[in-house]
């Protein structure tokens, strides 16, 4: 996948990957509002920052609304899903690096 451009990864989403350091990344992610994350877990600590908007998530069944402003941090292995409840910029940092989102 393409770093450092858009990705559209359907029509209410796209994001793009900024280029990593050694050990930590970072991307951006639009939603429309109503766009979906899938349920998915992976072995990466995350945080999610809300640039604007609303989003609702899902961590290991529990609900987690967080707005502009805020910030939701997803452990490692936790079964996690996002839905914008409003258009939102969501700025997500990993750690250690996404080899699946970075094509290594």
């Amino acid at each position: 996948m393409p770093i450092d451009e858009w990705q559209q990864i359907n029509p209410l989403i796209r994001r793009k990957i900024f280029p990593p350091g050694e050990r930590l990344m970072g991307m951006a992610i639009e939603f429309k509002k109503g766009g979906i994350g899938p349920e998915h877990a992976h072995p990466h600590e995350q945080l999610g920052y809300v640039v604007s908007g609303k989003i609702r998530m899902l961590l290991d069944g529990a609900e987690i609304v967080a707005s502009a402003g805020e910030q939701v941090v997803v452990p490692g292995g936790v079964s996690h899903s996002v839905e914008a409840l409003e258009d939102s910029l969501v700025l997500e940092v990993f750690t250690p690096l996404r080899d699946d989102l970075l094509g290594s």
